[in-house]
């Protein structure tokens, strides 16, 4: 412990964040946080990700919900999760397809080939969730072509095979899922990738290439049409503790929840860029975002529980974890009534 005040002792965490608004006051230190002092680093999700599964660079970072949850079903305790959710998103309207396939609807993508980052990240076993569930597209109806190699992969720290039927290739190191669309080698790619960062390799730009396009031509009227089904607002990425550090400080997690909450206060009250889901989810017209006042993205366990256990039962269903986890194995307890 380090003192900042006479009398009053702080606890200093490493902390890394994606940037997006609801980090970043966070991220610029516009936030408290009681009893704690908080070091932060704005890195990239996939780089972030593959720094605290394989170094454990940081006290608290975000985390990939489905790999928290891969390692806890084989008994791991190295992470205790908090009910923040720091990326929310319908990742199944990001599918690119080549436009000279024939890929018109989600039952096309049948037979084809098709790029992921990742297999096991959550954005693409969301999509593959909805596509089975929605449209009846499961994940062995294509041919799978993963472009992180076990050295840079989430994977590579939980175990990660091929589930059973379902082909999964290697992206050659010498190409990336970008370039391999262009070059007609794959049909599609789930969740693409082009930031720069140490774990993905493409870097193409894809959104304006006359050869491409979304699968969805009406991104917004998808997600609206799934939302209003389903009331699931995909949850990607949630804020994590090492445990070690927990079990000194179980205090820390509650502390760090009130602090992210007013970040998200603070958010609603500084900007208008929170308000972009209710876009997405078509519940609100653009000409009345200034009546708003709630979040469409709170925080808490209670609030997601549904949306939290429905990702839990597709990394289950989809081969990746042998036993459906239970929400409280992830969750600190002294959270579970949030």
């Amino acid at each position: 412990m380090v003192s900042t005040h006479p009398g009053r002792s702080v606890l200093p965490l490493s902390i890394a964040l994606s940037d997006n608004p609801r980090t970043r006051p966070v991220i610029e230190g516009r936030v408290a946080f009681e009893g704690l002092r908080l070091i932060p680093t704005a890195v990239h999700p996939s780089e972030m990700f593959w720094r605290q599964l394989r170094y454990g660079d940081f006290d608290v970072s975000e985390m990939s919900m489905s790999t928290l949850t891969i390692l806890t079903a084989q008994g791991n305790r190295d992470w205790v999760g908090l009910p923040i959710y720091t990326m929310r998103k319908f990742f199944h309207n990001e599918i690119l397809v080549r436009k000279d396939r024939g890929i018109e609807k989600p039952a096309d993508l049948k037979g084809k080939r098709v790029g992921v980052p990742e297999y096991q990240q959550t954005a693409a076993i969301w999509t593959r969730g909805v596509l089975e569930h929605e449209f009846g597209v499961h994940a062995r109806d294509m041919t799978w072509f993963m472009e992180r190699n076990d050295n840079r992969s989430h994977g590579h720290s939980s175990g990660f095979k091929s589930p059973p039927g379902v082909s999964i290739s290697p992206v050659p190191l010498n190409t990336n899922l970008g370039d391999m669309l262009l070059n007609g080698e794959i049909d599609g790619i789930v969740h693409y990738i082009a930031h720069n960062n140490l774990v993905d390799r493409s870097r193409v730009d894809l959104s304006g290439d006359p050869c491409v396009k979304f699968l969805f031509d009406d991104r917004e009227a998808e997600s609206a049409r799934y939302y209003k089904k389903t009331g699931i607002f995909p949850i990607n990425h949630i804020v994590v503790i090492k445990r070690s550090v927990y079990e000194q400080n179980p205090w820390v997690t509650l502390n760090l929840y009130s602090g992210f909450v007013a970040a998200m206060d603070q958010v609603r009250k500084d900007s208008l860029a929170w308000m972009a889901p209710y876009y997405e989810m078509g519940l609100v017209p653009r000409e009345v975002r200034r009546t708003v006042t709630q979040t469409p993205m709170p925080y808490g366990l209670n609030a997601a529980r549904r949306v939290l256990e429905t990702v839990t039962q597709y990394v289950h269903e989809q081969g990746l974890c042998e036993r459906r986890v239970a929400l409280e194995e992830i969750f600190a307890p002294n959270t579970l009534e949030l």
